[in-house]
């Protein structure tokens, strides 16, 4: 007994399934000082004000010569110590995906410019989407990245396909 449809069975499962499919959420890129860039005489803890920052944004610092941007601890951050930084770069372009939640903390390490204010703090959260003041302007660092950005879409945002997507892709590609 022959049953009516069962050959279009996989292109209907297949718009059943897409059709609940979630659309994962885009990753929001931070470019840090806005049109000011990393440099002396911004104020970061207004700029970071209102926005929140979660697991998967990056933060793009655009920088003359003469400027690091350094990752260091709290206690660094706080007492503007160089040359202890956890992660360091002077590209010009730093590119820094924020993988892990908690407190992140960022100096230049040129002498007396952490004191003068070249200093950035940020809480990431680990929420799927970011709702803060992003630049609407497409960002790109000109192919100058640090070790970092080695798995980052060098656009405004991009998505990854859940794993749930993955496997319901998969079940349906294989019929």
């Amino acid at each position: 007994m022959k049953m009516a449809g069962v050959a279009n069975a996989p292109f209907v499962c297949a718009i059943l399934v897409f059709s609940m499919v979630v659309v994962p959420s885009l990753a929001t890129v931070y470019t840090v000082g806005d049109s000011s860039g990393w440099t002396l005489g911004a104020d970061y803890s207004t700029w970071t004000s209102g926005k929140n920052f979660t697991v998967g944004d990056s933060l793009v610092f655009n920088y003359g010569s003469g400027h690091t941007v350094d990752e260091v601890s709290e206690s660094h951050y706080n007492t503007c110590t160089t040359g202890n930084a956890l992660t360091t770069d002077s590209s010009g372009g730093t590119n820094i995906t924020l993988k892990t939640a908690g407190a992140h903390y960022f100096i230049c390490g040129a002498v007396g410019h952490c004191g003068n204010g070249m200093k950035l703090a940020v809480t990431v959260t680990e929420g799927s989407t970011s709702s803060g003041n992003a630049s609407s302007t497409p960002t790109t660092t000109s192919g100058r990245n640090n070790h970092h950005s080695n798995n980052v879409n060098e656009s405004s945002s991009g998505a990854a396909l859940s794993p749930f997507f993955t496997v319901v892709f998969t079940f349906v590609a294989f019929f």
